[in-house]
């Protein structure tokens, strides 16, 4: 319930965003996207003498609100985090890279008991991670993500996959071998779902064995 709410909250942080733009917008008060240019807005409104009274009055009100949303839904990242201290499971998953409390606490909220897979495959074809197959005349072609699993461990997974490719090719760096190879031969997005492939089969793992993550470890089969 902490999840949904808190991603409810984001939503309607966003749309009022998306809202105080477009209404400023009309009164020639652009900012770059993003929450943290709203305070651009702000000023901007603050510093235009002639506009309309009644507009800055309900840009007011949106900033009042955005502000609302803002401290409600870092009250319950809070409590999530607090809840991830206090659980063994989410505790364990967040030693993997790419895993932060949040996906922690919606792998543990939404994933099935993991003894319902025989192998880690299992779990990653579940989330939808694996490329439906299009086969012919004796031939198979993969095509995409088959996305016919549960879509917020999914949705974790490759935000937290792109977290971990952006960390490891910051400032030139390249990443070790077998991702390395991803991201030279195919666009950063796939790279990133087979990443996040890869990551379901390694949760598998640790919460079918109760291990913390491993660097050499292998993945599971």
């Amino acid at each position: 319930m902490m999840v949904r709410t808190r991603d409810q909250l984001l939503e309607q942080r966003t749309a009022t965003v998306n809202a105080l733009r477009g209404h400023l917008a009309e009164f020639g008060i652009i900012a770059a996207t993003g929450l943290k240019n709203v305070e651009s807005l702000a000023a901007q409104v603050t510093d235009t003498p002639d506009l309309p009274t009644l507009a800055a009055e309900m840009a007011q009100l949106h900033f009042e609100r955005i502000a609302s949303l803002s401290e409600e839904i870092e009250t319950l990242t809070t409590k999530i985090k607090s809840h991830c201290t206090e659980s063994e499971a989410a505790r364990r998953l967040q030693t993997m890279p790419g895993i932060g409390p949040i996906a922690a606490m919606v792998i543990e909220a939404f994933a099935p008991d993991m003894k319902n897979f025989q192998k880690g495959r299992d779990f990653a074809a579940w989330l939808g991670l694996v490329p439906k197959q299009h086969s012919t005349g004796g031939k198979t072609r993969l095509g995409q993500t088959s996305k016919m699993g549960q879509k917020d461990i999914r949705r974790a997974l490759i935000i937290g996959a792109m977290s971990c490719i952006a960390v490891a090719t910051r400032r030139g760096k390249r990443c070790h071998a077998w991702l390395q190879d991803k991201l030279d031969r195919k666009p950063k997005i796939v790279a990133a779902i087979a990443l996040a492939n890869r990551m379901a089969r390694q949760i598998w793992a640790m919460l079918t064995k109760e291990q913390d993550y491993q660097i050499k470890s292998k993945v599971a089969a």
